[in-house]
């Protein structure tokens, strides 16, 4: 059977103003946070989609595209409409996420069924496609599903950014040190978002992360 020229490569089906360097994804953000290990994280929530809602303006001005890569609760058959809805139901927690960060129309959005939104999702042939090189991260948790995305992100050789302020996990202190363990072992940059200028970034053109393994198991 012959290969559809989009699988080798090409972006056939995507324009080229569609390509960018860059690419803003957004963890687990859909989500009702409705269960006993998530009570701890709902105080920084609001602040964080906040932030996040901010950033996003701004890299849909500079057009960045934006990637929502969230939890598939269990089920492959998860519905991206009903997933946002049921998050913004009566009695969800922290519903007013939703109302700042539910998916616009020209929005991706990727299943994934583990930490990391690389493992066993669609995220690393769209990021080739869309010609993406460079990842901001935000989403929740800082420590757990951000971080084992950024470990995944570097060990492909993409650049990292996390605005610190865009994140969230259950106390300051797992936030703090997974952002120390992505800039200090994943090389990601770290600032809160107001400092970071997305649209230079947007036109920077940069290569790909070198990763030394050597050099990882020394630290």
């Amino acid at each position: 059977m012959p290969q559809h020229p989009g699988l080798n490569g090409s972006v056939t089906g995507t324009s080229a103003n569609e390509t960018c360097p860059v690419a803003l994804l957004l963890i687990d953000v859909i989500n009702d946070f409705d269960c006993p290990e998530s009570e701890p994280i709902g105080r920084f929530i609001p602040h964080m989609a906040e932030r996040i809602a901010a950033l996003k303006k701004r890299a849909k001005a500079a057009g960045i595209p934006c990637i929502y890569v969230n939890d598939n609760f269990g089920r492959w058959r998860s519905d991206l409409h009903q997933l946002v809805e049921y998050c913004r139901r009566e009695k969800a927690r922290c519903r007013e996420v939703m109302d700042l960060l539910a998916p616009e129309r020209d929005d991706y959005f990727v299943l994934k069924p583990m930490l990391s939104g690389f493992y066993a999702t669609v995220l690393e042939p769209l990021l080739h496609q869309l010609e993406v090189k460079t990842l901001i991260l935000t989403g929740v948790c800082a420590n757990v599903c951000v971080l084992f995305t950024a470990a995944d992100a570097y060990m492909r050789g993409f650049r990292i950014w996390v605005p610190s302020d865009c994140v969230a996990a259950a106390s300051g202190t797992d936030s703090g040190h997974a952002l120390d363990q992505m800039r200090r072992i994943f090389k990601a940059e770290v600032h809160p978002s107001g400092e970071i200028d997305v649209a230079a970034l947007a036109r920077k053109s940069v290569d790909r992360v070198s990763v030394d393994a050597g050099a990882l198991m020394a630290r």
